[in-house]
């Protein structure tokens, strides 16, 4: 079976029809650029592109980089537009879509399902927690592999900091950092906050950075938790999409 997944993020907006037998994309994604400001029109206007460039007419499913809750509502706007606030982005974006029936989740969350169903965390009990690092920090928290949702943990506080404005991807293009010091001075520190919250078993690091793994996790010492990259890497938002979709 086939459904379309989209994946909104604070750069782009990527999205393509998604085998759910093998949890892996059908078809090459398309990708848009999120537009700035990333206001609820603007995003919608790029999913509306995504879709179109497939001529796809069924179920989609979307992440958003936010809590969002019921599948439709969203409450936080961290990495877009204020303005997403208590927009229900389910009707919004199914109007958009010429009416195709639309199911809303979390990023991270939606990151985190896939791969705990297709890869690194598939058979894994106990507390595991996807971490996906790119604009900003999202969380997927699992329990013996139950989600606990809009978990956020990318907003906790680090050296004063909300944590994704110090470990996030962006965080080291912007301050211009060589990987070994990102990973030591930064997320190591994150990953340690992290544990003594949870006490994980497990950490999946995933989002753009995972394809470049070798190049940073070596460096991470002194997490007691097993440390891996995701291995459907940063198409692992859509995948996660297109389940939820297909549970809806």
């Amino acid at each position: 079976m086939q459904i379309f997944g989209v994946d909104i993020g604070g750069s782009g907006i990527k999205g393509a029809p998604v085998d759910l037998d093998k949890g892996d994309l059908a078809q090459e994604r398309h990708k848009v650029l999120t537009p700035h400001p990333a206001t609820p029109d603007g995003v919608a206007d790029g999913v509306k592109q995504v879709v179109d460039h497939f001529g796809w007419t069924g179920p989609v499913g979307v992440t958003f980089p936010g809590v969002v809750t019921d599948g439709a509502t969203i409450r936080t706007a961290a990495n877009v537009d204020d303005s997403w606030i208590d927009t229900d982005a389910r009707v919004l974006l199914g109007e958009r879509l010429g009416g195709l029936p639309v199911t809303v989740v979390n990023d991270a969350d939606a990151a985190g399902v896939a791969e705990m169903n297709f890869g690194a965390g598939r058979g894994r009990r106990g507390t595991v927690i996807v971490l996906t690092f790119g604009t900003g920090i999202g969380s997927a928290v699992f329990v013996d592999g139950v989600l606990v949702p809009n978990t956020e943990l990318g907003h906790l506080e680090l050296d004063g900091h909300d944590a994704e404005k110090r470990a996030s991807s962006k965080a080291r293009e912007d301050h211009d950092m060589t990987w070994e010091h990102w990973a030591v001075h930064r997320v190591r520190g994150y990953l340690a906050h992290v544990e003594m919250l949870f006490s994980p078993e497990l950490f999946i690091i995933g989002g753009g950075v995972s394809r470049k793994s070798h190049k940073f996790l070596p460096h991470i010492e002194g997490i007691k938790a097993e440390i891996v990259p995701a291995q459907l890497q940063n198409n692992a938002g859509i995948v996660g999409a297109a389940m939820r979709a297909a549970g809806h």
